[in-house]
């Protein structure tokens, strides 16, 4: 009896050993991550993301290694540019681990390490620019950090993707300074785009005017032409009828004459009787003169239209036109 409990007893503690055996040397690595495995402390080999199997007893894991992309918060610090201007600076690092036992065994504190390695070369970039160039150009400073703290962490295992800089605080005097600068060179460029305008406003003013006056020379050359061939006309009309009256008094037709001189006259007292200024016409003109003038006009009208006259009038007197009494307008 007893040495059946006891085999029971050994049998149990063996079936228990077995399963813790079995359960310590199965591991369970999440994805994004790798377990590194140590022989009797020394590492032997690295565990990827899944099922894995170890050696209980001889075994263990060693560093449990996230491989995903971390990133590293870079504390505010201190430094000083080339021309000795003091400004807070802060940046973010992003990093890999590549080579997970490089990583755990090639630097004690990788968090720590990387926080130092990126704050020492960022008092070195700032040092070697000045201030305007070092708030003009954040791209050129993270290429130059980025290659640096590449090249530093490359023994450690880790691949830096990229480094920035969140925010560059100058002193709050020459932050002031800057901002004084900043308008009078925007109220330069204003006064600089204001002229402009004004002179461009002031072409385009000069280009009409010269237009205008281009097409008011124009106009009047076109109205010279316009009048001169006008009175060339009229010059022409009154040559005709001058050559026909010459032509008239050459063949002894001094009726013509007679019309004329009354035409003439009678347009010259028109005039005066139509003029804005007058309102009483004196004429001192002889009776008798004017009734022979009028009386040409009869004579001529009947020879033209050979009409006779319908009641007799005195001799040198044209019909229904009375002598005017003397002193009578």
């Amino acid at each position: 009896m007893d040495l059946t409990i006891g085999l029971s007893t050994f049998a149990l503690g063996a079936a228990a050993l077995a399963v813790v055996t079995l359960a310590a040397g199965v591991k369970m690595i999440p994805q994004g991550h790798v377990f590194t495995v140590e022989r009797f402390g020394r590492y032997s080999r690295t565990l990827e993301s899944g099922l894995g199997l170890i050696i209980p007893f001889v075994e263990r894991v060693g560093r449990r290694v996230n491989v995903m992309e971390q990133v590293v918060d870079v504390p505010s610090q201190q430094a000083f540019t080339r021309d000795n201007a003091g400004v807070t600076i802060d940046a973010v690092v992003f990093y890999q681990v590549l080579d997970a036992a490089r990583a755990s065994y090639e630097v004690s504190n990788l968090d720590l390490a990387m926080t130092t390695l990126t704050m020492t070369n960022i008092r070195t970039v700032v040092g070697s620019m000045d201030l305007d160039q070092l708030l003009a150009h954040r791209d050129e400073i993270n290429e130059r950090l980025l290659r640096v703290l590449d090249a530093a962490a490359a023994p450690w295992g880790v691949k830096i993707n990229r480094i920035e800089i969140k925010d560059i605080v100058p002193p709050a005097d020459l932050a002031g300074a800057m901002a004084r600068q900043m308008k009078a060179e925007r109220e330069k460029r204003a006064s600089i785009l204001e002229a402009e305008g004004q002179r461009a406003a002031e072409i385009l003013r000069a280009e009409g005017r010269k237009q205008s006056a281009i097409l008011e020379a124009e106009g009047r050359r076109e109205a010279a032409f316009r009048d001169a061939e006008a009175r060339e006309r009229s010059a022409e009309a009154e040559a005709a009828a001058t050559g026909m009256l010459s032509r008239a008094i050459a063949e002894g037709d001094i009726a013509a004459a007679n019309f004329l001189v009354a035409e003439k006259y009678v347009d010259a007292v028109r005039a005066l009787a139509t003029a804005p200024n007058q309102r009483v016409v004196v004429v001192p003109i002889e009776a008798a003169a004017l009734a022979g003038t009028l009386g040409g006009i009869g004579e001529l009208t009947r020879a033209v239209f050979g009409e006779a006259t319908t009641s007799p009038r005195r001799a040198g007197s044209p019909p229904n036109v009375s002598a005017p009494r003397a002193g009578t307008p």
